[in-house]
């Protein structure tokens, strides 16, 4: 009985974030399929209001992805992984295949806003087996 009521309690944690997963996971393909069609004032309006008000226009937001992340800009493939928490913060794991078949882990930072699930920021992850 208590292994059941312990199974159940960890099953209740995992709820919350499993309901957000979908709506979070939809919110990144819906900027990263406007990034790729070249539509920034689509791909704007999955930003959060911290990074509209950092970049001020889509136009300087659409600049700055295209020379800093450029496997975001234009990609072949994408997949989601894992959704965590980290201090208070839901991370979503996305990976990312670019045109030129290199493959790059980036962490999606998300907040929920009056509009929906938006993206607060992203990390690009350091590349795994580079170095000496």
């Amino acid at each position: 009985m208590r292994l059941y009521l312990y199974v159940a309690a960890l099953a209740g944690l995992a709820l919350p974030a499993m309901a957000q997963e979908v709506p979070i996971q939809q919110t990144i393909q819906r900027q990263l399929d406007a990034f790729n069609a070249r539509d920034i004032g689509k791909a704007w309006t999955y930003a959060s209001p911290n990074i509209k008000g950092i970049f001020g226009t889509p136009d300087q937001f659409g600049e700055m992805v295209e020379k800093v992340y450029p496997m975001v800009w234009r990609h072949d493939a994408v997949r989601m992984l894992e959704l965590r928490t980290v201090a208070g913060n839901l991370w979503q794991r996305v990976m990312i295949t670019d045109a030129g078949g290199r493959t790059y882990l980036l962490d999606y930072m998300m907040v929920e806003t009056a509009e929906g699930w938006q993206i607060n920021a992203v990390q690009l992850l350091p590349q795994q087996g580079v170095g000496a």
